[in-house]
């Protein structure tokens, strides 16, 4: 696992992240583009993470005035890649590297393309952004 440094506002997201779910975030990243927060938590702890119809989300976003995403941490990059575009269905996830950069080709299934990819491509930027911070990926392509 490469070494994250995490800034201020990240640390304090993760303890009011923990104060209201009573789950410890393994990361937190700020996506100021699209005005959310993604936490990364253990696969075991989502339910409690989202809390009974979701409440601690709304809690949170209510209280940090931004959307907040949960997405279940894996250190497996085709199990990592299959949290981040949940719920479209995953059949396969390979990796090119060419030239020091590394890409991403998930296949979903042809129904679920609208689902992985997101209004505005959001979710593949969600999926770059931590593929980038964990698994050295450079660009995520959905096919």
């Amino acid at each position: 696992m490469p070494e994250i440094k995490l800034t201020q506002d990240e640390i304090r997201y993760m303890s009011l992240f923990q104060e209201v779910t009573k789950v410890t975030a393994k990361d937190c990243v700020v996506d100021e583009e699209n005005n959310r927060i993604i936490f990364l938590v253990d696969p075991h702890f989502m339910g409690l993470a989202i809390g009974k119809n979701g409440m601690n989300v709304k809690k949170l976003k209510k209280v940090l005035g931004k959307d907040i995403e949960i997405v279940a941490y894996s250190d497996n990059l085709e199990d990592m890649v299959k949290n981040l575009m949940s719920p479209a269905r995953v059949r396969s996830v390979k990796v090119i590297d060419n030239d020091s950069k590394k890409t991403v080709y998930i296949t979903v299934d042809p129904q679920d393309k609208g689902i992985a990819i997101g209004k505005s491509g959001k979710n593949v930027v969600r999926a770059k952004l931590i593929l980038k911070r964990y698994m050295d990926i450079d660009s995520v392509v959905i096919v």
